[in-house]
């Protein structure tokens, strides 16, 4: 049985090469690489999440606490399993030397870990047990300490050194903690040491604020999922935190799902940015194959027939770019894998994941379908007469290849909401990619008609390089859209960084405190202000502020139970959980333009509260509201008297709920400060605090900006990487509009020659042909970036909106040059042809 018609002829013409399908392969390629390169990263890093949650968790179920549990508490646990207890608290380190840090003091019993491995070095470089550093060295509790705290406080293994009022010994460096992913984000230095430490120093009974977790491993075979319920339904009012090991981690699981869809996002835009290069490679292939087309068609062929033997050598090559691209984005784990060694923060499990792949081959063959049909139907189109007379641009009416198109674009869409983690960020994505390159078409066609105008006003290689642009084989019309949305990407990424770091480097030390204070004794406030002022001179509320601080829970808004499902998952974190909350005789300093009325320190009356702006729109609250408070021990109904703006990273009272302080009356509550200050009154600070207030925690704020400004530069290279793709598309697509007007430009160039025009003249024309249609898509994609960062700066991240003016010139320059230089290069190449062959050919 023969095959098809149209497959031999496709069949035939394959054999040639794929050299008019270059681009094509290029532009598909590197968008499903980039696609199958996020999705293939995020799943390995889910799934060793997911294989080592048990040990990230510490055993089957966690139960957390900001309290010791009570016997009653203690003997449930105990009988669903084996159980290991530990707890926490933030306390200030000192060296012999009298260097300060403050730590993260954990004590643990003998039976941890319950799963994972706990990894601690001693002297001599071999691993060591638990046991063998907690036990008593000349008296004194062992511990492991990181290797970071030895460097900052310059000691070594065998140094005793303070953990609040507690000496230890330093007999090990603490390595990994199979639990440490569980406990979320730190500030202090790790110490650890026994739970029996702890006791004896008297941390666990001192009133600090402390964190217990009792750890359970259940009989093997138990699923812990109705276990974590039984206990929630039991001890949840009791202000206890139950996880299982399916929710070992979910913060770096939600950052996980955020970071893989941005990535897939920029892959997506790099094929949709291609997506002008599939279309006008398609285009150039017909273009060479008119003589082809036009004596099939003298010869009888239907459209139906021309169709399928280019729709079938379309579809094979785009499999082909299609699975270069797969084979390129699931070898990408690996080599990141090889690069970064044991240096992952997160687990990761790489292997070859079936389901992004087939993901990113969907992206890739309806990015294909979506461009390749325009041209397609085109050619079908056209008569036979015109195709002689080269003429390839048949009117494009309602048919089957633009309806394939149409469903291509839509199903394209549909895909990229339908597997997003947020289907709202998802279409605002679309809809933003697809308003840009709308405008960026525009601006193009109008870059088109301004220099039809323009080049009436100039002589010589200008004149010559605008007309080119005005014409209509102009690059500002199939190239622009694309280097202008690469540009966009990059410059959205390079804008939001650099607002950033500004807020990081310049912005927050000017604005924020530099030094935060917290265990302050209720009775000895006095004694700790007067040290405050010795240290940084005269007190002010520009340069310190003191409130009190306990942990509540909110239980119950307007005497109805919370019911989270109406709360905005944006701020559930507030509903769901204990925080940190103050009380105020009167308005605090620096708290903000509020809606209400604050009360005065003759208030006595029902208890008032002030909320953020943040909080009574998550929970739909308004003033006057009632919310129900559980805090030490009881339950208080208040009134919301007032709204407020609340700064988390500003000089003024960053709590989300103020009580007036009569409602409290009679509790003793420790104290939370801030203040500014240089770097030698921090010095000063620190080193009288030790002497006369060692239980106080001192958190330089000043070094918390310096390591997240590290941060963001380690992230932003990587995120710049990956926006980099989006750009090398429009790059491609720019080498396939110079590739496809190859033959018309050899013969202009050569009927320019023939009149007398030099190679100066030449070059210069073409450089100023493309080199404005980079400057155009270089302009245009800047103005879209800004438009795209600008709400991501202020509204998600709460940053102040700065501009990294150098960045912004690069890139404009960058794609101006990068347009010049390819347009010399498409002269060099058409002035290298003899004129005679090339004018003889036509």
């Amino acid at each position: 049985m023969k095959a098809p018609l149209s497959l031999r002829f496709a069949a035939r013409e394959l054999r040639s090469g794929v050299k008019g399908f270059r681009i094509f392969l290029a532009c598909l390629a590197i968008g499903v690489a980039a696609i199958a390169a996020a999705g293939s990263t995020g799943e390995a890093f889910r799934r060793g999440l997911s294989s080592e949650a048990r040990d990230i968790l510490g055993g089957d179920l966690a139960v957390n606490a900001d309290r010791t549990f009570t016997p009653q508490e203690r003997r449930a646990f105990e009988a669903l399993g084996k159980v290991s207890y530990a707890a926490g608290a933030n306390v200030m380190a000192q060296a012999p030397s009298g260097l300060r840090r403050l730590a993260e003091l954990r004590g643990v019993d003998g039976l941890y870990p319950l799963a994972g491995t706990l990894e601690l070095t001693g002297p001599d470089g071999k691993p060591m047990t638990l046991a063998k550093v907690v036990a008593p060295q000349g008296g004194l509790p062992g511990a492991a300490v990181e290797q970071a705290m030895l460097d900052r406080l310059h000691m070594r293994l065998g140094d005793s050194f303070l953990a609040g009022d507690q000496r230890l010994v330093a007999t090990a460096v603490l390595g990994s903690e199979p639990d440490r992913l569980s406990r979320g984000f730190q500030l202090g230095l790790r110490v650890l040491t026994s739970l029996k430490a702890m006791d004896d120093s008297g941390l666990l009974a001192s009133g600090l604020r402390i964190g217990t977790t009792a750890r359970i491993a259940l009989p093997p075979g138990q699923d812990p999922r109705p276990v974590r319920e039984a206990l929630r339904r039991r001890f949840g009012r009791d202000g206890l935190r139950v996880r299982d090991r399916y929710d070992a981690s979910p913060g770096v699981r939600v950052l996980i799902d955020r970071l893989e869809y941005f990535l897939s996002f920029i892959g997506l835009s790099s094929l949709l940015a291609g997506g002008l290069g599939v279309s006008g490679a398609v285009g150039a292939y017909l273009e060479a194959k008119k003589p082809a087309i036009a004596a099939l068609k003298a010869l009888g062929a239907d459209g139906a027939l021309i169709r399928n033997v280019y729709l079938i050598q379309i579809a094979f090559l785009a499999g082909l770019g299609i699975a270069i691209g797969l084979a390129i984005g699931a070898a990408a784990p690996f080599l990141l894998a090889a690069i970064a060694g044991n240096q992952l923060p997160i687990p990761a499990l790489f292997a070859v994941y079936p389901a992004p792949l087939l993901r990113a081959a969907a992206f890739g063959a309806l990015s294909a379908g979506a461009f390749s049909l325009i041209p397609l139907a085109k050619a079908r189109a056209t008569p036979p007469a015109a195709l002689f007379r080269q003429d390839l641009t048949g009117r494009l009416g309602l048919g089957p290849e633009l309806i394939g198109a149409l469903l291509c674009a839509a199903g394209l869409a549909s895909v990229a909401i339908a597997t997003a983690p947020s289907v709202p960020m998802a279409a605002i994505m679309i809809l933003g990619v697809a308003v840009a390159f709308g405008l960026l078409w525009l601006l193009g066609r109008a870059g088109v008609w301004a220099a039809g105008r323009v080049r009436r006003l100039t002589r010589g290689s200008a004149r010559l390089g605008l007309a080119n642009l005005a014409g209509p084989h102009s690059a500002a019309r199939t190239a622009a859209p694309s280097v202008g949305l690469g540009v966009a990407l990059l410059a959205a990424v390079v804008l939001i960084q650099s607002a950033l770091l500004a807020q990081v480097r310049d912005v927050a030390p000017k604005t924020a405190p530099a030094v935060v204070f917290t265990e302050i004794p209720a009775d000895r406030t006095a004694a700790f202000d007067a040290i405050v002022a010795q240290a940084i001179g005269p007190l002010s509320p520009k340069v310190y502020l003191r409130m009190p601080m306990f942990t509540g829970r909110i239980t119950a808004l307007n005497g109805r139970p919370l019911d989270r499902d109406r709360i905005d998952p944006s701020q559930r974190w507030a509903f769901d959980n204990d925080i940190t909350m103050s009380a105020a005789t009167a308005e605090p300093a620096n708290a903000g333009k509020a809606q209400g009325r604050w009360w005065n320190g003759a208030y006595a009356g029902p208890p008032l509260v002030a909320i953020g702006e943040d909080m009574a729109k998550a929970g739909h609250l308004k003033l006057g509201d009632h919310m129900t408070l559980l805090m030490l021990g009881r339950q208080i109904e208040a009134r919301i008297a007032v709204e407020r703006p609340v700064d988390i990273g500003g000089f003024g009272p960053g709590f989300q709920v103020i009580l007036d302080q009569q409602a409290l009356d009679g509790a003793a509550l420790r104290q939370v400060a801030i203040a500014k200050t240089d770097q030698m009154g921090e010095t000063r600070l620190t080193a009288s605090l030790a002497r006369d207030f060692p239980e106080v925690n001192v958190i330089s704020v000043r070094e918390q900006l310096q390591e997240a400004a590290a941060l963001f530069d380690k992230l932003a290279l990587a995120v710049r990487a990956a926006a980099g793709v989006a750009a090398l598309a429009g790059v491609l697509v720019l080498a396939g509009a110079i590739a496809a007007g190859a033959r018309s430009r050899a013969r202009e160039a050569a009927l320019l020659k023939v009149l007398g025009a030099s190679h100066g003249q030449v070059l210069g024309a073409y450089a100023i042909e493309y080199g404005a249609v980079g400057l155009i898509a270089g302009g245009a994609g800047v103005l879209l970036g800004a438009t795209a960062a600008w709400p991501v700066v202020v509204g998600v991240f709460q940053a102040r909106w700065s501009v990294d003016w150098g960045g912004v010139f690069a890139l404009v320059l960058g794609a101006m040059l990068l347009a010049g230089a390819g347009g010399l290069a498409a002269a060099a190449q058409a002035l290298a042809k003899h004129p005679a062959p090339v004018l003889r050919a036509d």
